[in-house]
């Protein structure tokens, strides 16, 4: 099965594939962009460079929406990737490539980057393991940027110990990533947690299937001994609308460089859904609404910050869905960005907090498609997610079912 997943392969010896926004060092990066079709980069992303060290170099480019615009990869310039569980499903975007690669056994893992989602979402799709770091907890360096403060960097997997394995190979400090950081905190060990469910997850226009499996996962970490506490994040219902005038301000200012001068092709190249988001971006950013836009959105911002903060003075972690829905068909929704952008509903908040997320699979649909689970923690509290994704699939088998290719 053609999956569309690899761009540039590489070498099949290897173990590790790069969502095509990571810079490789004399092998072409293209944003998965027709802008970027022949662009061979001279130097290496850091991420990229610390895996080398660790013996693990590139088996190929990975598939993404293009300029890692999207939630489906659809959006790709080269053709949208497929679901290896039923390729007339979407994989999720934009990191779709890096998931269905790693589904599929064409890598053992995959990088990615999580902008509102873009990890997660493709996990849940694929049936994989998902990481979104904590903002700052992996070097940006040499990746190219989507809207740099909410751009992390991470990893997919095939199950959390993988992660776990792989994830302290390229966090840390970096000096070329000003924003880039150690983790400055260490979380006491705790055997039994307390997990917040907040109400807002789990709203009426979730999907039936994905409430029942999420909801059964919970129970499932309730008979080790955690506690499951409801919660509320009364700021969720503006995340959507704060998330697209922050990102796509900083999205119009990051793709100005891209004017066919220095390198890659004209602009008249960039694709419906770049032409959107610079358009919406330059306008929120513009003499006259800046003030009643952008900034009323970073304000707003501030409050699903401090949702999150009083609710880790609650609970120890946050369980929820990733995805109101399992995975959708290809064309599905692709006329319509609006509902395209409400994939992202549930993920959005953590990339706005900056704190952490793991997700993975918890449960497949009558249709055999996967469904996935997040857990959310404080800022640098990764270790904590691991621990307890670990219990989660010692008691389940999720993790280790494998597509039928």
């Amino acid at each position: 099965m053609n999956l569309n997943a690899v761009i540039t392969p590489v070498d099949k010896t290897k173990q590790v594939g790069h969502k095509d926004l990571f810079l490789t060092q004399g092998v072409k990066t293209t944003a998965g962009a027709k802008v970027l079709h022949n662009f061979i980069p001279p130097y290496s992303a850091t991420v990229v460079i610390r895996l080398e060290h660790q013996d693990l170099d590139t088996a190929a480019k990975l598939n993404c929406d293009a300029w890692a615009h999207g939630s489906s990869g659809e959006n790709s310039d080269f053709g949208p990737a497929l679901n290896p569980w039923n390729p007339n499903y979407t994989p999720g975007g934009s990191s779709s490539g890096s998931a269905a690669a790693v589904a599929a056994g064409l890598v053992e893992f995959a990088t990615g980057t999580d902008t509102g989602g873009s990890i997660r979402l493709p996990a849940s799709f694929c049936g994989v393991t998902g990481l979104k770091p904590t903002y700052g907890a992996v070097s940006r360096y040499g990746i190219i940027a989507m809207a740099s403060s909410l751009d992390c960097p991470g990893l997919l997997t095939r199950d959390v110990s993988t992660c776990r394995r792989l994830f302290p190979l390229i966090a840390g400090k970096d000096e070329l990533d000003a924003i880039s950081q150690d983790p400055p905190i260490t979380y006491p060990s705790k055997t039994k947690l307390k997990i917040g469910l907040p109400k807002e997850y789990f709203i009426s226009g979730i999907d039936p299937q994905v409430n029942q499996a999420v909801k059964q996962a919970a129970q499932a970490l309730a008979s080790q001994g955690h506690r499951l506490v409801d919660i509320s994040l009364p700021h969720t219902q503006y995340s959507v609308a704060v998330y697209y005038l922050i990102q796509t301000a900083e999205v119009a200012s990051n793709l100005a460089r891209y004017d066919g001068i220095r390198y890659g092709r004209t602009r008249e190249h960039f694709g419906a859904e770049a032409k959107r988001r610079i358009m919406l971006g330059t306008f929120a950013l513009s003499a006259g609404y800046q003030d009643k836009y952008y900034e009323q959105a970073a304000r707003v911002r501030t409050l699903i910050i401090q949702d999150f903060d009083r609710a880790f003075r609650q609970v120890d972690v946050i369980l929820a869905p990733v995805s109101p829905t399992p995975p959708f068909k290809l064309g599905e929704k692709i006329a319509d960005p609006l509902t395209m952008y409400l994939s992202d509903i549930l993920t959005i908040p953590a990339n706005l907090a900056g704190i952490p997320a793991l997700a993975f699979p918890c449960g497949f649909t009558p249709g055999n498609l996967p469904i996935g689970l997040q857990l959310m923690g404080p800022r640098w509290s990764e270790e904590i997610l691991f621990n307890l994704g670990e219990t989660y699939q010692s008691l389940t088998n999720w993790h280790l079912q494998k597509p039928k290719l």
